[in-house]
């Protein structure tokens, strides 16, 4: 690991500026495998993620010790632990140690690797950099990355379909079945039959899931198992496996991708074919959505005979859902969203 063994789970309070016109606010400190994790100090909610070996000290030797996440970042931390501070510069040192220096054989030979485990420590394989790099990056920039992914995808399929009726029907079917804090639905006009995920829970749908049905329950159930097949597949690793290694070693130390590592990725996305989930994981989403399985099922299969177990296991099969997922209204507003 970067961090030392003593400093694990290292803790500590500081101060934390968002920008240079913005005030300094006391956040909690956490020193972690390969980072520094600013949280919020009255609801341990995530702030900001800096990579340790990206983070600089402005005020050497000055007391508080002032430090910034990049050269040309707005935010600044300001720490008088002394432990946490010797953590840090030590970390520092390690890195600077292990920097080539002319006229060693070896930095010739091994420039690449040194620079490969710059502030890691250890010798990475591609799988393992993917997993760590996704499980540190942010909400908010797993949203950033989904807007630039849909962007791209829309070259190929149009841009999203967005009437102003059927855009608060999205906006109450989006709630109902991803929830009220994060993640939409986006319908798009061509290329896409069925749903895909994207990072900052981003479900896009065909049109044909609201076109061509004559209730939403089958959109729903569709969603349902995007969001399975979301939890059981993190979008942004698929995403990350597809740029390659120097776009996901980028995102790690900077906190963001180049420029030109998404332009594609939207035509192989939808290229895709989504795999079957579990039907027994899908039956208990179903049944705490308030959605029955069996228009989805036969959607999926309309003779009924790969998806018999969504059939007969329907939790709604001998009684009616609690509510609607939309008014008749809502739904003829929905199945518009792409007209003219």
């Amino acid at each position: 690991m970067t961090a030392l063994s003593e400093y694990q789970r290292l803790e500590t309070t500081g101060l934390w500026r968002e920008g240079p016109e913005r005030q300094r606010r006391e956040v909690i400190v956490g020193f972690r495998d390969a980072s520094l994790v600013l949280s919020d100090s009255r609801n341990d909610v995530p702030l900001s993620h800096w990579s340790l070996p990206a983070v600089r000290r402005v005020n050497p030797g000055e007391m508080p010790a002032i430090y910034a996440p990049g050269d040309d970042d707005g935010e600044t931390l300001e720490l008088t632990d002394e432990t946490m501070i010797a953590a840090i510069e030590k970390v520092h040192r390690l890195i600077e140690a292990r920097k080539p220096h002319p006229g060693r054989l070896r930095s010739i030979l091994l420039g690449v690797g040194l620079v490969t485990v710059l502030g890691l420590g250890i010798f990475w394989l591609p799988g393992e950099l993917v997993r760590h790099t996704a499980s540190v990056v942010p909400f908010a920039k797993r949203s950033e990355i989904g807007k630039a992914i849909l962007a791209d995808v829309a070259r190929i399929s149009g841009a999203p379909c967005a009437s102003g009726p059927g855009q608060r029907a999205l906006a109450s079917f989006s709630e109902r079945l991803i929830g009220p804090v994060g993640g939409e639905l986006v319908i798009v006009p061509s290329a896409l039959s069925g749903t895909r995920h994207l990072p900052g829970k981003i479900i896009l749908m065909g049109r044909d899931l609201v076109e061509d049905h004559e209730s939403p329950e089958v959109a729903a159930g569709y969603i349902l198992a995007e969001r399975l097949r979301a939890e059981a597949s993190d979008p942004l690793e698929e995403l990350l496996h597809w740029a390659g290694f120097g776009a996901t070693f980028r995102l790690l130390t900077t906190g963001n991708l180049p420029g030109d590592s998404i332009a594609g990725y939207g035509e192989a996305l939808l290229a895709t074919q989504p795999g079957r989930v579990a039907d027994e994981d899908l039956l208990a989403w179903f049944e705490a959505a308030g959605v029955p399985s069996s228009p989805y099922a036969y959607a999926v299969d309309i003779s009924g005979e790969s998806v018999l177990g969504l059939i007969e296991a329907d939790p709604f099969r001998s009684a009616p859902p609690p509510a609607p997922l939309l008014s008749d209204g809502d739904w003829v507003s929905l199945q518009g969203i792409c007209g003219e």
